[in-house]
């Protein structure tokens, strides 16, 4: 036998790879004394057992509750999504989707500045929708594959929102994934924290895929009803 002592880690190992030592020495068990992890007292290694499972316990209710409240917020969510979509689906004139698009946006999701520019659109002139649209705007939009989301920066599409905003998010409108933009979508917030460089874009991403597919109707100019 070794005559180095032994560390805590080697004991931690023995109890570990010889899990009958307790059954064996099971008076051991009974009497040995541990602190308390929260208090000054020492107490028995069956009561600290139990208080490590009802911490566990704890721990566990605290995430199935967030699981929960993800739940429920993924619902909300869902709900609001398709009560907008219903929205644009309903509208005969497409030259009013613009508009559902924006007062949908800024009031279902609770967002206090909602900007739309569109180009290259037949069915859609002499529009403010229109406006403002300068060749460099159209030259960013063609970079963006995922949409911005920070602070302004500078950025010019930040003078298309009624309030400047202490964050936003940017997203360029296609007919399909590979195609040049035919306009942006600008969601403005007075939150810094609300559109982040780092958080994720899959539902901004399906705003804009939605967007853009509800736009396609303006690509051909609306025809004159007959009498």
């Amino acid at each position: 036998m070794s005559s180095s002592p032994l560390s805590a880690d080697d004991v931690a190992l023995f109890l570990k790879e010889n899990p009958e030592f307790f059954t064996d020495h099971a008076e051991l068990f009974s009497s040995m004394r541990v602190p308390h992890p929260h208090e000054t007292r020492v107490i028995s290694l069956g009561e600290r057992q139990i208080l490590t499972l009802r911490a566990r316990s704890k721990e566990m209710e605290g995430q199935l509750s967030g699981l929960i409240q993800n739940a429920v917020g993924n619902q909300k969510i869902s709900k609001t999504l398709i009560d907008w979509c219903s929205q644009m689906l309903a509208e005969d004139n497409a030259t009013q989707l613009p508009g559902h698009i924006v007062q949908g946006l800024s009031q279902l999701f609770g967002l206090p500045s909602v900007a739309l520019r569109l180009w290259n659109l037949p069915a859609l002139t002499n529009s403010t929708y229109t406006a403002d649209v300068t060749s460099d705007i159209q030259t960013w939009a063609s970079t963006l594959a995922r949409p911005y989301c920070g602070p302004m920066d500078n950025h010019d599409v930040a003078n298309w929102l009624d309030t400047p905003p202490a964050s936003l998010a940017a997203m360029a409108l296609r007919p399909c994934p590979e195609s040049s933009p035919f306009g942006m979508l600008v969601l403005g917030s007075d939150d810094a924290t609300r559109f982040t460089s780092d958080m994720g874009t899959e539902f901004l991403e399906t705003i804009r895929d939605l967007s853009s597919a509800s736009l396609l109707r303006l690509v051909t100019p609306q025809l004159p009803e007959s009498a």
